[in-house]
């Protein structure tokens, strides 16, 4: 007799039916992973995420490597511009202290998008990888040891004009800290972004602006890359289109006119944001380098960066320093927004500077990417 042991009548079956359902399983797994690739490369110039993303306490330092125009297009340059590289004056002589020293730099070709980050683009990013902007957090109270933690609530500063004509020295009086506001509602709960997907996104800190870029596979430009930019090829000229503030009586960029903060008389068509490229481009081809919303870059800000800037490709300072809240660590932001004016910021210069803490978002305030 033999001594091997002998399997049950349904031994085998179920041996090849646990194959035949691992099998499928393996194939239901690849074909998800195939349709979401396709899906990613269909989706404009964005790649699907692969981190999640958060506000670190110490961000890395930015990087300013450019892409090669050769192979840029296989990276995602829809709706981008490409600069193409040169030597340009930075900084202006006839602004404020932080300007100057007015210095040359020589700069590596990079792509730029043409317009501001939209509430659309912003959305995707939103979708995609379920990322909570910094205005939708609960505040840590480690953070705000003075503060009166009902107070600590997630919110954002809005814009908020005052009644009457007031003195310029204080801008508490015209911004809030509201409650609930954020890039979905960015005046407070009250507003909403619908219908306005093709205004630039806004109440974004520079932590959510980076997260969304490297999501995109792209990043936020440096300070220098942004200004050479703006000046889309004119040479030391004040404006980003030239010497005239209003050439032939146009205004060419979303300010403010009229009694800075209690009124604007939303005489360039817009008393408050513009959908992007509501005005013309610059020489280079890109659209809203002035006014409409600041932009954040990738630099530390420090007002004696220039001093001892590096001639080629500068990345800003190792630190940031600002002498008007030492303890507060900044990066900087350009281009201006709708409350600039010509009695108050004029932050619509493309030498002009402006700075503002990594975690602060604003009802002014976006940004756009490079690669």
């Amino acid at each position: 007799m033999s001594n091997q042991p002998k399997h049950k009548p349904y031994f085998w079956p179920v041996v090849f039916l646990t194959g035949f359902l691992v099998g499928a399983g393996l194939w239901v797994l690849w074909m998800y992973h195939v349709v979401q690739q396709t899906r990613s490369q269909r989706d404009n110039t964005f790649t699907p995420p692969n981190s999640k993303f958060s506000a670190p306490a110490n961000p890395p330092a930015p990087t300013n490597a450019p892409v090669g125009r050769t192979n840029a297009a296989n990276l995602g340059t829809n709706g981008m511009v490409w600069i193409a590289g040169g030597r340009f004056w930075m900084g202006a002589t006839d602004g404020r202290p932080d300007e100057l020293p007015q210095h040359q730099v020589t700069l590596d070709g990079f792509w730029m998008d043409k317009v501001e980050v939209t509430n659309e683009q912003f959305e995707k990013f939103v979708r995609a990888t379920g990322y909570i902007t910094i205005a939708e957090r609960q505040p840590d109270p480690r953070d705000f040891p003075d503060a009166d933690p009902k107070l600590l609530v997630p919110g954002s500063a809005v814009f908020t004009p005052p009644h009457e004509a007031i003195p310029l020295d204080n801008p508490t009086a015209w911004w809030r800290y509201v409650p609930g506001a954020n890039w979905r509602h960015p005046d407070g709960p009250g507003s909403t972004i619908d219908g306005r997907a093709n205004y630039p996104v806004v109440q974004v800190a520079w932590y959510d602006a980076e997260a969304y870029a490297k999501w995109a596979g792209k990043r936020l430009p440096t300070e220098a890359e942004w200004e050479y930019a703006a000046r889309g090829g004119l040479d030391r000229q004040a404006f980003a289109w030239g010497n005239e503030l209003r050439p032939d009586g146009k205004w060419r960029a979303n300010i403010w006119q009229g009694a800075f903060p209690a009124e604007n008389t939303g005489a360039d068509g817009f008393p408050g944001l513009a959908p992007v490229a509501s005005f013309p481009a610059n020489g280079y081809g890109l659209f809203d380098m002035a006014g409409n919303v600041w932009e954040w870059c990738a630099d530390w800000y420090r007002p004696d960066y220039y001093a001892n800037s590096p001639e080629k490709n500068p990345t800003g300072p190792a630190d940031s320093f600002d002498p008007d809240e030492p303890s507060a660590r900044k990066r900087v932001q350009r281009g201006g927004s709708y409350l600039c004016s010509d009695v108050y910021c004029t932050g619509y210069r493309p030498g002009a500077r402006m700075k503002c803490t990594p975690d602060t978002g604003l009802s002014n305030t976006g940004f756009r990417c490079v690669m």
